[in-house]
This record gives structure tokens, sequence and C-alpha cells, in this order.
């Protein structure tokens, strides 16, 4: 898909670097909401077509179920919370990863740190796309030696939680890195599992997935919807 920006305007980085400065003009920042996807290059969909759902697999009870239990795998998993910190990609992650904080408090008492991560310039894509931020990244603690939670909404290709992966080292060395998410919607093209999963969900590989606070939908694109985000492969 071309971004109609010059080739030569694609910023790219080196593993390792900083990421690079946008050039002025050539990034579309997306309305906030709905539109942070995991397995696509988190950029606006085709104009004109909208998310529309054509069924619901979880409604709200079920995903304040699923975070619930997750928070309680978590610290499962890390018997406790010491030097855990809970790190939501933008921007479905993100709601996400302050859920399971509100989770963790109400089970251990415990406020863990929550970090925000936008990955946009560390994706393998950036030299074919245009690239599209979609929120500050803000960690607020040095990662080393400690154990963090990437949190997202949706996992799909895993190519966004690799991008991730890159992320992580420029905030320090983690001492293990885990992942959790509301959906598994499989169709995965690199070696990445998830260790906390809300649900697992089997789709087809151009169908759209919708995760929010009121419940997962499954659906696909088309002009005239009114829903407020888009997913795609």
């Amino acid at each position: 898909m071309s971004s109609g920006a010059p080739r030569g305007e694609v910023p790219t980085r080196r593993r390792g670097s900083a990421p690079p400065t946008p050039p002025s003009g050539g990034v579309v920042i997306p309305p906030p909401g709905g539109d942070s996807r995991e397995g696509d290059p988190r950029a606006l969909p085709p104009a004109g077509e909208r998310f529309s759902a054509r069924s619901t697999v979880m409604d709200g009870s079920d995903v304040a179920r699923a975070t619930r239990r997750m928070a309680h795998e978590i610290v499962e998993r890390n018997h406790g919370l010491a030097d855990v910190v809970l790190v939501g990609l933008h921007t479905g992650g993100v709601p996400l990863a302050r859920a399971l904080a509100a989770a963790l408090v109400e089970i251990e008492g415990v406020a863990v740190p929550v970090g925000r991560l936008d990955v946009s310039f560390y994706r393998d894509d950036i030299r074919l796309r245009l690239v599209v931020p979609h929120g500050v990244t803000d960690i607020g603690v040095d990662l080393t030696d400690r154990t963090v939670v990437l949190v997202d909404d949706v996992l799909f290709t895993g190519r966004t939680i690799r991008a991730a992966l890159d992320a992580l080292n420029d905030h320090g060395r983690p001492r293990a890195v885990q992942l959790a998410v509301m959906v598994d919607r499989g169709h995965r093209e690199l070696p990445i599992r998830p260790d906390f999963v809300g649900k697992n969900l089997p789709t087809r590989r151009d169908e759209h997935v919708e995760v929010g606070p009121d419940g997962v939908q499954i659906g696909g694109l088309g002009p005239g919807s009114s829903a407020p985000g888009e997913e795609r492969p």
C-alpha cells in the first residue's frame, strides 16, 4: 500500500538506535480510540470504511471477568508483584493495562507501575508504509531487572509485539518480558505466544476484531457504519 509520500521521506532506523523524528507533514495522527490493532501498520482505514460488527463474542461482564482472571494469573506466575511493570501498547493495550493494574490493587493491594509504549517507528514495515504514531511513550521507570508485562488488546501476526520488544530495549534490560492480551485471534507470522489470554478467538484472516470495555465484536469493514474503530490484517 502506497503512503503517497516520496520514498525518501519515510523515516528509517537501525536496531538499538533512537527512533527517527517523523518528517514534517508526513505523519497522519488518527482520531483517538479504536484503531490500534496488532498485526497491521496501525494506519487509518480506507476513506469511507468503518468497522461493522457481525457478532459479539464477549460482553462487558466477560471482559471484566477475563481481566480479573489474567490479573490473578500475573500474580501466580510471578509469585507476587515485586518488580512487575505493566506496559500497554498504544492504543488498545493502554486501557487494558490500566484495568489490569486496578484489578491487581484489588487482589494484592499493590499498585504496580503502568507505562505506555508506541512502537510505530520500530515496525519492520516502516520502509513500506506511512508511519502513524498513536501516542506518547511514557514508561516512567527504568526497566532493568524488572519483569515487564506487555499488554495489548488483540494479538494477530505478532509483528507489533516484535516491534515492542525492540522498543523496550531503549528503556533498560528487563529480567523477563511477558505478554497479556485480551484476544488471541491466531494467524501468527512470528514465533510469539502470549502468557496471559482473555480469549482465544479463531478468525478468518479477512475478519476484523474490536475490543473495548463493553465487549469484543467480530465483523468487517464497510461503508456507512458508525462504529468507532477498525482492525485489519
